[in-house]
């Protein structure tokens, strides 16, 4: 299997972890001794990205601010944080990076409640959680992280859920969703605007809000792939110095699905298009973007677009990949596992 079953596997996948995960957040928010004052979050690459969608959908459905660890503070300066009253969340398709590990490791030293979120029940960083939330999709033979990195955003939903929302019809509705995200149709017109755009060697990514980690996926992928020197912005950082990169042809790549802000997004998405006369490619279910070449995704609550908006966002990377003859299989100086330390 490669990256191309790979991306289309997720519907499935997704099908199944809908199905058993419910069970495994409100296993681990029953044991809670009490609601955790913040969220501590552990994670490196793709998985790190998971843990930026976490930061929003946290702080906004259930009102818990969360940090991103420095694994550098546990590895080389040996000075770790106060770890009391978080919960500790640990995020990797691997679960072997030594500096996670051992991340976790003083976490459980300091008492707090540990969780690793993982693709491998028994990788050393599950081994040393307090909790496992394993993901159960399978091996990931690709080197790009795909089906791992949208099944960490249907775990943390799930969680988020346990924790108090109980949201649990509109995460019945992802398996149904992706679908559509990926249907032949989107596939199309995802290879055509590849096409139109292999000569693309640089662009910026942009989103906000629960996109922002979509914006820093899409992006990772697009280097790890088809070697662009991607930048991933929030719209509104943008706008402040950036925005002046931009002239005639520049590549900007937009995720605005609807949502608080969409209109935001959107607006200087045109602006960019029609003062600057850049190349506007953007991912949305909006149906007044025809004129930004939007790669279309399904209607859903915004703390779903992530999940279905960073589908065609792959399809498009591995059709710009091929379109500029390169190996989507062997990208030059990569491995499947990274450890850091």
């Amino acid at each position: 299997m490669g990256l191309e079953e790979e991306i289309l596997e997720q519907p499935r996948a997704m099908k199944d972890l809908v199905a058993r995960g419910r069970g495994i957040a409100e296993s681990v928010a029953a044991k809670l001794a009490r609601r955790p004052r913040f969220v501590y979050i552990i994670a490196r690459g793709s998985s790190d990205n998971a843990g930026l969608f976490a930061k929003y959908l946290f702080g906004i459905e259930n009102r818990l601010p969360v940090a991103m660890a420095l694994p550098s503070l546990f590895t080389r300066y040996h000075t770790p944080p106060v770890l009391k009253d978080a919960l500790v969340v640990g995020i990797s398709q691997s679960g072997r990076s030594p500096d996670l590990v051992q991340s976790m490791e003083e976490a459980r030293r300091q008492g707090a409640p540990t969780l690793a979120v993982t693709n491998v029940a028994d990788s050393p960083l599950a081994a040393t959680a307090e909790h496992v939330f394993d993901l159960g999709v399978g091996p990931e033979v690709a080197v790009a992280a795909t089906k791992t990195y949208t099944a960490e955003l249907v775990a943390l939903l799930q969680i988020s859920a346990a924790l108090g929302t109980g949201d649990w019809e509109v995460i019945d509705a992802i398996p149904r969703l992706a679908e559509e995200a990926l249907a032949e149709p989107g596939r199309h017109a995802a290879n055509r605007l590849a096409f139109e755009m292999k000569d693309m060697g640089q662009c910026v990514v942009l989103g906000r809000g629960y996109n922002y980690a979509t914006a820093y996926e899409w992006s990772l992928k697009l280097k790890e792939l088809a070697y662009v020197v991607a930048e991933p912005y929030s719209s509104a950082d943008f706008r402040h110095g950036p925005i002046a990169i931009v002239d005639e042809g520049f590549p900007v790549l937009v995720t605005a699905p609807s949502g608080a802000v969409s209109d935001d997004v959107v607006e200087l998405a045109r602006r960019l298009g029609r003062e600057r006369k850049a190349r506007i490619v953007m991912v949305s279910n909006r149906n007044d973007v025809g004129d930004l070449d939007p790669l279309v995704i399904p209607g859903a609550p915004e703390k779903l677009s992530p999940l279905l908006g960073i589908l065609p966002a792959q399809w498009f990377t591995l059709a710009l990949t091929r379109a500029k003859g390169l190996d989507p299989e062997h990208p030059r100086g990569l491995r499947k596992i990274t450890s850091t330390r």
